[in-house]
């Protein structure tokens, strides 16, 4: 048995070899299998097998080691549960094996009885190739990138993001890539993307909340590099209101002004900032009401007067009229227009964004590429958005760059294909 298992990684070490694969994943446990899967263009049956491959393990250790006996009766009853699924998915890898490299389906034999004796032969045996290797195997999905950066400017926002990536399954995954843009001061912008596009990667990642590799600057300054300085001039707003509901709306913002404000300010200038604050958002009525009798709507401007009282030059908001009726939402977002016409920067995700597309100046469009992974399929203003995708209302432009499985159009690589070509001319 021992000596299959070396046999096997041998074989294994050369067939990954020959699908273009880093051979030294033959040597990990759990991702041999996941590789040899991939080298099959059965990866999905590879994730399986990697974590029956880890309950095999781990019923193995725990019997080792004496560890207590119900844990190991657990570990070794969903081990041997999951053997007849490994099996299964296993026969399945095998012939997909069969299938790439072009053989008669008899060897599928082989494979079930002796793999190692398998992997041997297909690894070693200079005539027996794969018709294709891994990083061909998705061939048919975008990959063209614009490497063309945005221009770092002293004022305004530069977006530079090569990629945000993260591992799963023994791989780099990409969230994001190829996203470069310069927004102006006084600029309100429309985040819009199918679900799963990664507008709220994107956000966190401009924030600085979750890192990419990327450059942003705000008005010269390095978010990234400048962190903690730079933290207080970008107010971002999350879909979730994050207060604590015995306190009062007073108590709320004082709180707040405590943390983000500078420390040599008097107690009167700390009060005057948010009764300043108060004011702005209509919340000066309720000064004195506990948050937790608040309705959505005054919960969500406490939300953004909260983020408005340390005076950012950015603001970032994740569906701020969620939950909140066509009035509400509208006056809503009125109140952040008149924040951006004071010369800030602010971006807003929202699901209704035709109800109030007459206050928003700017529109990004995330989509996701074959690979999955979000890109920037344009940005500009709305009516150069109109032109671009030929739609009139932004929920069709969603639409257009949907999946088909999902109900829209699928185009999502033609325009971004199409908006790669308009950065270089």
């Amino acid at each position: 048995m021992i000596i299959l298992r070396i046999l096997f990684i041998i074989g294994l070490w050369k067939m990954l070899q020959k699908s273009g694969v880093k051979s030294w994943w033959a040597l990990i446990p759990c991702a041999r299998n996941y590789m040899l899967a991939k080298c099959a263009d059965k990866e999905e049956e590879g994730m399986v097998l990697a974590v029956t491959d880890l309950f095999d393990i781990l019923a193995s250790l725990s019997a080792i080691l004496a560890i207590d006996r119900l844990f190991t009766g657990i570990f070794t009853l969903i081990a041997s549960t999951l053997y007849i699924v490994a099996f299964i998915y296993s026969i399945r890898v095998y012939f997909g094996i069969i299938d790439m490299y072009g053989v008669q389906k008899r060897w599928i034999i082989l494979w079930m009885i002796f793999d190692g004796i398998a992997a041997m032969i297909f690894g070693f045996k200079s005539d027996m190739n794969p018709r294709m290797k891994v990083p061909e195997m998705r061939s048919d999905s975008l990959s063209v990138f614009s490497g063309k950066k945005a221009a770092e400017m002293d004022q305004g926002l530069t977006i530079n993001l090569e990629d945000r990536s993260v591992f799963d399954f023994f791989k780099k995954k990409y969230l994001l890539r190829d996203i470069h843009m310069y927004i102006r001061p006084g600029r309100m912008v429309l985040l819009l993307g199918g679900s799963g596009a990664g507008k709220t990667t994107f956000l966190n990642a401009v924030n600085g909340y979750e890192k990419a590799k990327a450059k942003m600057t705000l008005n010269g300054s390095d978010i990234y590099a400048e962190y903690k300085k730079m933290q207080y001039e970008v107010g971002f707003v999350p879909q979730q209101d994050l207060m604590r509901s015995k306190d009062t709306v007073f108590h709320t913002l004082m709180d707040t002004a405590l943390l983000r404000l500078p420390l040599d300010l008097t107690h009167a200038d700390l009060v005057g900032r948010v009764n300043e604050v108060m004011d702005i958002f209509g919340l000066t009525p309720l000064k004195n009401s506990l948050v937790e009798k608040l309705s959505g709507g005054q919960k969500k401007r406490l939300s953004i007067a909260m983020e408005l009282l340390s005076n950012p030059s950015l603001f970032i908001l994740d569906e701020p009229d969620s939950g909140l009726d066509g009035v509400m939402a509208r006056a809503l977002m009125q109140k952040l227009r008149e924040t951006a016409d004071q010369g800030k920067i602010v971006i807003v995700i929202t699901h209704t964004p035709d109800r109030v597309i007459d206050l928003f100046d700017d529109v990004i469009v995330l989509a996701k590429d074959s690979h999955r992974t979000g890109r920037l399929a344009f940005y500009g203003t709305i009516e150069e958005a109109r032109a671009f995708f030929g739609k009139e209302r932004m929920e069709e432009i969603v639409m257009s760059v949907n999946r088909t499985e999902e109900g829209g159009e699928g185009k999502a690589d033609e325009y971004i294909m199409k908006y790669v070509e308009v950065q270089h001319g």
